[in-house]
């Protein structure tokens, strides 16, 4: 979905400049083609982060067509943020990219995908859950109160409300979860916790505390935002 690449820390779909990040001395750095402010590009870039690599970012203006040229489209086909090109391995949806990096360098930074085969198996449950019960819906909930109406298009409250109620039954049961465990995936972050920062961000910032009245879960939120990598790049990648 397009939208998750536009919404911007305020909910603003604006250009902001060209950020270069951590150049090492040679020209093998790993580089992101997205917009600073969007969510995936920042879910990329707080990966990066807390895996200790140094990337450069190469900013798009969307609103010039930067993703619908025939180069972009080469690279990415769907015409949407982030892609990444590693020495000249290209991968998109952010993700996947997560999931590269935190594999390539994992001798570095945090240890963010266990090497035990069931270990593996409860992280990819709690990564698919991040996906399925939280995002799509914190996003949707986004579109409603943020994106439509800069197209000029007036909110469905009640829809609104739904996503949100739906945001707050599937928390209910993350407090559950938490109440047994550190971490969605176990007692070691993952990335399944970390790729919920950008999506949990929208509605911080909208003001909905879905977050604080579920105790386990305001402990969970509260230690994996406050994280260096995220207060690195929680504004702009």
């Amino acid at each position: 979905m397009v939208l998750r690449r536009l919404l911007g820390p305020n909910g603003l779909t604006h250009h902001l400049p060209s950020l270069d990040h951590h150049h090492p001395p040679h020209n093998m750095v790993l580089k992101i083609y997205g917009v600073s402010w969007s969510t995936c590009t920042r879910r990329v870039a707080l990966i990066a982060k807390e895996k200790n690599v140094p990337y450069e970012l190469v900013e798009l203006d969307l609103a010039k067509g930067d993703n619908k040229t025939p180069a972009y489209l080469a690279k990415q086909p769907f015409a949407e943020t982030p892609y990444i090109d590693d020495d000249g391995f290209v991968l998109f949806e952010s993700r996947a990219i997560g999931r590269y990096i935190a594999t390539k360098w994992a001798a570095q930074g945090t240890p963010l995908i266990p090497t035990d085969v069931k270990a593996l198996a409860l992280f990819e449950q709690a990564a698919s859950i991040e996906l399925t019960s939280f995002d799509g819906y914190a996003v949707r909930y986004a579109v409603e109160k943020i994106f439509n109406p800069q197209k000029g298009i007036a909110t469905n409250e009640d829809r609104a409300a739904e996503y949100l109620k739906t945001i707050e039954n599937k928390l209910d049961v993350y407090d559950q979860i938490l109440g047994k465990q550190k971490y969605l995936a176990g007692d070691e972050l993952s990335l399944a916790d970390l790729f919920h920062l950008p999506g949990g961000y929208i509605l911080v910032k909208l003001g909905k505390d879905v977050f604080d009245p579920r105790p386990n879960v305001s402990r969970w939120w509260n230690e994996i935002s406050s994280r260096h990598s995220w207060q690195a790049v929680k504004e702009s990648a």
